[in-house]
Parts: structure tokens; C-alpha cells; sequence
């Protein structure tokens, strides 16, 4: 799928980031139809035959009479623990994702399936050494997870490191992290990302699997409500403070503890998410549970708003260099 043919299908340049335990079948699709690109991770299913029904469903529900498909994406651990990477890899070579998106790996692992059905794969990365390592592995288009991101998250601003990525990498370019609203999704195009990653936005989303009680505790907190730590599963990541305190958890007092990390799916990885809560800085811009179709016009509305306000500083001449 080239990139014209891909934003040729966007309302805005948005992908609803796939979250661990939040991103289901329901999300992905009312994200397509809305105009952004929906992913969900494998790991959300127990089974590789729950993973079928649910891929399946997706595939079924954005492909048209004239097989014409929305863009969606899944999401594949590509880390050694991973047991289950064979049969999910089959199951994407039989639903065909346009995007393949790899994580806690190298994508070289997925690109020849992917490619051998035309689809793109996009590598997460949280530093700029795996940037270049993935680059160089062959990934068609980086997501930089950046500072602000929730769950696992990274250490650069967005701008920051857009503007690194850009300088050896010409790819489909992702960025995610601390990215609200539609305002921000323009200055991260502006400043050099193709698509923006917004998970926090849609974790109160209808669609959204998580919990009611996850949903309100989203709407109601705001960004000093977030701790980031390494505590929770051995790599650093954005909770919600009040969702630690539920569980008994000091999060003052997490330290520097770094439990050993597991990518398998299953309910040990289930666990340590579950009741344990995460969000990113953007959670101040979710103020109620909606329905995707409103967030994606709110996402919308802003950006366009963005793009006119710096088309006209550019037509009045306004420089600050």
C-alpha cells in the first residue's frame, strides 16, 4: 500500500495506537470507517483461534463490494519470548493487514510475509539507535514512541526526535506520545511525521475494551495523574497514579525494582495490566466516554484549524526567524 493511496483513505493523519488489553475488533473498525487507521496488538487475543474470529471480522467489515480495503493494522511482539509469533504471522498472511506494525523486536522477522501480500511494516522504536536498526532491517515506516506516551513509553519529545529520524530515514515516519488532539497531530506533521499515534485519546472511546471503571478513571485525571516507572513490568511506563494506590501500590515508592520482562501472551502477561491502569500526557484531552466517529471529528475539526492558522502566518509573511 503506497503512502497516496494510504492518506488518500484518512479523514486525518491519525492511527488509534493498539493497546494492551483496550484495543479490540469493535475500535479497529469503527476507527476505519470513522477515517483514521485502527490497530489492535495480537496479544489481546488468548488463542490464535480467537485471534482468527477476530481478524476475520476486521478484515470482513472494511473491505467493500468492490474490494476496496480501509487501512487497519495489527500489531505483532516480535521478541524472542514470544511463542505465539509463528501462528499469528499466519494468520496475517491469510487476512492480510495493510499494516504490520512489529514491537520489542526486530520487524525482520514479518517482512517477507507481509511484503509477499503487498502490505507495509512499521517497526516501534523508542530510541533513535533502534531507529537505525530497524532502518536498516528493512521496515517500510518507524513509530517513534515517544516522551508522553502511554504504557511503555520513550525518553525523546516528539519533535525531537522526528526531526532525528528524518535525517537518515525517509520511510512512512510515525510519532506518538503526549499527542491529545488534532492541534498536535498538525504540528507533528508539520514538523516532519507522516501519521501521529494517539492511544490515550481513545482508551474512554465506546468502542474501547477497557474497563468502565478504567474509562472514568481516564475522563476524570489529568497529566500529573501519570508516574512513570519501571517498576510494573521492567520497562518504563506511564500509569495512572490512582489506578496504583487502587491496587495497594505506593507509586512513590516503586524505586528502582525491575521485574523480568515476558512478551508471551497469556495470562501472566495479562496480569501486571489488568488491574494496573495506563495512560499518556494527552489524557487531559479525554473529558467524556464518546463513540470514535465523534472523537475522529473533533481530531478532525482541530487539525484543519491548525492547517489554516499556519497557512495564513505563511501568507501574511509572519517570520520569527
Amino acid at each position: 500500500m503506497s503512502r497516496p493511496t494510504l492518506f488518500g483513505e484518512l479523514q486525518v493523519p491519525v492511527i488509534a495506537a493498539p493497546m494492551f488489553l483496550v484495543s479490540g475488533p469493535e475500535l479497529v473498525i469503527a476507527a476505519g470507517r470513522a477515517g483514521i487507521i485502527g490497530a489492535l496488538p495480537t496479544q489481546n487475543c488468548r488463542t490464535a483461534d480467537d485471534l482468527e474470529y477476530w481478524l476475520a471480522q476486521i478484515s470482513e467489515a472494511l473491505t467493500d463490494a468492490d474490494g476496496r480495503v480501509l487501512p487497519w493494522a495489527v500489531n505483532l511482539v516480535t521478541h524472542r519470548t514470544n511463542a505465539r509469533l509463528a501462528d499469528d504471522l499466519a494468520l496475517v498472511a491469510r487476512y492480510r493487514p495493510p499494516l504490520v506494525i512489529t514491537a520489542l523486536g526486530s520487524p525482520a522477522p514479518v517482512l517477507d510475509v507481509v511484503h509477499g501480500y503487498g502490505g507495509m511494516v512499521i517497526a516501534d522504536v523508542a530510541d533513535v539507535p533502534l531507529a537505525r536498526k530497524a532502518a536498516a532491517a528493512g521496515a517500510d515506516g518507524l513509530a517513534c514512541i515517544s516522551a508522553g506516551a502511554g504504557g511503555h513509553t520513550g525518553a525523546l519529545s516528539p519533535f525531537a526526535f522526528t526531526a532525528a529520524v528524518r535525517s537518515f530515514f525517509d520511510g512512512l515516519l510515525i510519532v506518538g506520545g503526549g499527542i491529545g488532539d488534532g492541534y498536535g497531530v498538525a504540528g507533528a506533521v508539520a514538523a516532519g511525521a507522516d501519521l501521529v499515534y494517539l492511544g490515550t485519546r481513545f482508551l474512554a472511546a465506546t468502542e474501547s475494551m477497557a474497563v468502565a471503571g478504567y474509562k472514568q478513571m481516564v475522563v476524570d485525571s489529568e497529566a500529573d495523574d501519570l508516574i512513570v516507572s519501571a517498576g510494573i513490568t521492567g520497562t518504563p511506563a506511564s500509569w495512572l497514579r490512582p489506578s496504583l494506590r487502587a491496587n495497594g501500590i505506593d507509586p512513590d515508592a516503586l524505586g528502582d525494582t525491575t521485574p523480568d520482562r515476558s512478551y508471551s501472551a497469556g495470562p501472566d502477561a495479562a496480569r501486571r495490566w489488568k488491574d494496573l491502569w495506563a495512560a499518556g500526557q494527552g489524557v487531559g484531552a479525554v473529558t467524556a466516554v464518546t463513540p470514535v466517529a465523534d472523537i475522529v471529528a473533533d481530531l478532525s475539526a482541530q487539525y484543519s484549524q491548525a492547517v489554516s492558522r499556519l497557512a495564513s502566518r505563511t501568507l501574511e509573511g509572519i517570520c520569527y526567524a
